[in-house]
Formats: C-alpha cells, structure tokens, sequence
C-alpha cells in the first residue's frame, strides 16, 4: 500500500513555479527545488517527473491560471477600447513596479530563455499568445463595428501589434529601472487606436 503524500502537490507545483519565474529553468537545480519546495528529491521525481517535466508542469499551471481578469476585461459589454487601453496600460505599469517588474513574465522569460530550442516550450508560448491574440481581436471586432476605430483598421493586425507590444513591455521592465521608456511605448501604440 502506497503511503500518503506528506505534502500538497498544487502548493508545491505553485512554489516550483514561482522559483522557476525568478530564476528560470537553467538556474534552477534540482537542489534548489528540493530545498525551496521542502520536499525530498524522490517525491518530486514521484510525483512532477524530472526538471524538465516540472517546469513544463509550472509552465502550463502559469498558462492557465495567470490574469484571468484579462478575459473578463475585454470582454465586457459597452465600449471595448477603453478595455484594451487599460489592459495595456496596466501591463507597462506592472513592469515598471518595484514589486513585479524584476520577475517579468514567465511565458515571455521562458520564450527568451527556452523558445528558440526547445519545441515543446515554444508551443506552449505560442499557445498562450495566440489566446491573448484571441481576446484582443474580438475586442477590436467589437470596438470597429461599435463606431470606436476606423473601418479601415484591421482587428487581426491591430490585435498582433498589441501582443507584440504587451510581449515587449514585459522584457523591457524586467530589464529597465526606467518606467517611463515602457509607459511611453504603451502610450504611443495607443494612439494607433484612435
């Protein structure tokens, strides 16, 4: 008979992602996660698989449970750009706070880090752009046939750009102890919306 885990496995899951974010995947040994987890080498093997497996585990965890207040946003009734302009708007102020900023994204840090070489990385990156892509789009469909942006602009492109830039925002953050430079950008594509 198989004994009981001495431990919670989502809690566990949430403090592998969390250090994985912090850190990434290259820096972060199976002695970390021991020790940060609190949790022996055999049960993590047990019960996430080795390195790679966890952090794909942390990865999709990330996928599906990050900002889920951005679907709610965009997609409220009544007029849409001003959705999209606070959503965009709150992403440069995100990464130019003291308290986020150095963390960044972990879908945009692990696109930086392990996209180019990694596959299965790289799909789960993508997946999770193309959901943004998704919810920007419609937003813009329903601002355009709302009267709130040009007929002539293009929802798919104007959805991409802003992805693009959210993406961007959040590498930049992490990287500038200058909020103004991302607050400045997010400001300019803005005004593409108008």
């Amino acid at each position: 008979m198989a004994r009981p885990k001495e431990f919670d496995p989502e809690a566990a899951l949430q403090s592998a992602l969390d250090l994985f974010w912090r850190r990434g995947y290259e820096a972060t040994t199976m002695s970390d996660l021991v020790e940060h987890l609190g949790i022996g080498r055999a049960s993590i093997y047990a019960t996430f698989g080795n390195k790679r497996q966890l952090y794909m585990k942390a990865l999709e965890r990330y996928s599906t449970t990050r900002d889920p207040q951005m679907t709610e946003e965009l997609s409220q009734p009544g007029p849409a750009l001003p959705a999209i302009r606070a959503l965009v708007r709150r992403f440069a102020v995100e990464a130019g706070a003291d308290e986020t900023r150095l963390a960044g994204c972990f879908i945009t840090n692990s696109a930086a880090e392990l996209g180019p070489h990694d596959g299965a990385v790289a799909r789960r990156v993508e997946l999770n752009w193309e959901q943004i892509e998704t919810l920007l789009h419609a937003a813009l469909v329903r601002a355009r046939a709302q009267g709130e942006l040009p007929a002539d602009r293009d929802p798919r492109a104007m959805a991409r750009m802003l992805l693009v830039l959210m993406q961007g925002i959040r590498l930049v953050g992490k990287a500038s102890s200058d909020p103004t430079r991302v607050r400045d950008a997010a400001e300019q594509a803005l005004a593409l919306l108008d």
